[in-house]
């Protein structure tokens, strides 16, 4: 079985409202790795819950480590980590 590369990003500081937001605009499955090698998978809302509580410090998540199945939703968590809140 063939499985399609997945690319990971480190997140630092991001809102959670933006983040979460993105999430939502993502056309792939995004992963968030513990760091015990756990994957969540943050299309599902209670994976957002379990994830975000560990990684919430004042509104933002401090550090995340997160894997997408689509360049453009790549593309879309690693401007949001660089630049903030998309337009």
């Amino acid at each position: 079985m063939f499985m399609e590369k997945k690319n990971d990003i480190e997140l630092n500081d991001v809102s959670i409202e933006d983040f979460t937001a993105a999430i939502n605009e993502c056309k792939g499955d995004v992963f968030m790795v513990t760091a015990e090698g756990d994957r969540l998978n943050l299309k599902s809302k209670l994976c957002q819950l379990i994830g975000f509580a560990a990684l919430i410090k004042g509104g933002t998540v401090t550090r995340a480590e997160v894997e997408c199945t689509n360049k453009e939703d790549e593309a879309r968590l690693f401007r949001l980590n660089l630049f903030g809140k998309e337009n």
